[in-house]
């Protein structure tokens, strides 16, 4: 089944925040044992919000999720030799400290690979490890900006706009997975491990290999179109009489269709809209004569007309519409986990399933820091006596909350 297929592997978290998250959160989905590498107070993801939930972050839950949790002081000695030895048995290491940072503390892919040369090391970074920029701070908001893709938001005229949800992160922790996934299968044909340098900006930029396509070819810079689709009309929103709606009827057959709905069968042989080319070129007059007609009904209104002309089209929605809508209920989605202080919480399982995947699986909340210490360390060969030697000089924290979990998340070695 697609959630145990990297059961085995042996990962090594020391991200914070959201990219490097994101990563070891998909990896975790998909079966492996990924333990999360904290500072004594805590990863900084955990400081975010509001909202807070009987003041933990949501937003670290959800990007924490089936991982365990051992805080380690990496600025000691004994911290450090503790991570050397862990590293012996580890399969994944993922880190977005800025470059250079887990070179200050002998952690470099360099120093590790003498240690393992199995691992697979991935660093997540704003600019890449290399180049002039490498060392400059970059947060997602940086990264839309400079990558291009906030001058593209919004309307004409409008100020900057950024993608709400942190698009660069989320997109630059996904790809940072998938380029484990390819190291870890060179590792099981014998070809050893690797050094993984995954830049958010590339990322980001690679994001929009289609509005650069348009770029590269026609030499300008990309309109602000608002919802509109550049290459293609109509396909945007529209207001109706209760919401807004988005209408997709670029495809000949639909355009004449749409035509008909509207009673408006006189626009497909106006020389200004009779090709797709034409519609995009005087697509603000379009959207004038459109607008005006579907403000006239409701939105389920035109929902059952046009569907019932195999025209393409969807509300608006709300996240409260979306929690309502039967494609949500439908969708596998919607989750409740157990966190040991923020309570029952609603969110959302792994979107990828596999057809023969069973319907029980139960994850995990975000742990709780330095919640699975002991557990993990034992697991990694660490004695009962060195875990308490660790704990007295403060290398090492546990939490004084006992795991109320399951805390052996794919425990095992990758086979190679």
């Amino acid at each position: 089944m697609l959630r145990d297929s990297l059961s085995g592997v042996r990962v090594l978290d020391f991200s914070h925040v959201l990219a490097g998250p994101v990563c070891s959160m998909t990896l975790a989905d998909l079966g492996a044992h990924v333990v999360k590498i904290e500072p004594p107070e805590g990863e900084l993801g955990r400081k975010i919000g509001p909202p807070w939930v009987n003041g933990e972050s949501p937003v670290f839950i959800s990007v924490n999720r089936n991982k365990l949790s051992a805080s380690i002081d990496l600025k000691t000695d004994a911290g450090r030799r503790v991570i050397r030895r862990m590293l012996g048995d580890a399969d994944v290491l993922v880190e977005n400290f800025r470059p250079g940072v887990m070179a200050s503390m002998g952690l470099s892919f360099e120093a590790v690979r003498e240690i393992n040369p199995q691992l697979v090391y991935c660093s997540v970074s704003a600019f890449g490890q290399n180049g002039a920029n490498r060392t400059r701070p970059g947060v997602d908001g940086i990264i839309q900006a400079a990558s291009g893709l906030m001058s593209t938001l919004g309307s004409t005229n409008a100020d900057p706009l950024k993608v709400p949800v942190p698009i660069a992160d989320m997109l630059g922790g996904y790809l940072a997975a998938l380029a484990i996934l390819a190291a870890l299968h060179r590792v099981r044909d014998g070809k050893g491990g690797a050094y993984l340098d995954v830049s958010l900006y590339n990322a980001t930029v690679m994001l929009q290999q289609i509005g650069f396509a348009s770029f590269f070819a026609s030499g300008r810079n990309p309109d602000k179109v608002g919802s509109a689709a550049p290459y293609a009309a109509p396909n945007e929103a529209y207001p109706t009489q209760d919401g807004w709606m988005v209408v997709v009827a670029y495809h000949p057959a639909r355009w004449t269709a749409l035509c008909e709905e509207l009673d408006m069968s006189w626009l497909a042989s106006d020389p200004r809209f009779s090709t797709n080319d034409e519609r995009v070129r005087h697509r603000a007059a379009l959207h004038e004569l459109l607008a005006s007609k579907f403000t006239g009904h409701t939105t389920a209104d035109w929902m059952a007309r046009l569907c019932a002309r195999d025209i393409i089209c969807a509300p608006v929605a709300t996240y409260s519409d979306v929690m309502a809508s039967e494609e949500y209920s439908q969708s596998g989605l919607a989750s409740t986990m157990d966190h040991p202080i923020a309570g029952r919480i609603r969110t959302h399982r792994f979107a990828l399933s596999a057809a023969d995947d069973a319907t029980g699986h139960v994850d995990l909340a975000a742990p709780i820091n330095g919640e699975h210490t002991r557990q993990v360390l034992q697991s990694y060969g660490i004695s009962d006596a060195e875990i308490a030697e660790l704990l007295d000089i403060g290398a090492i924290r546990a939490s004084a909350m006992p795991p109320t979990r399951p805390n052996d998340h794919g425990a095992g070695r990758l086979a190679v």
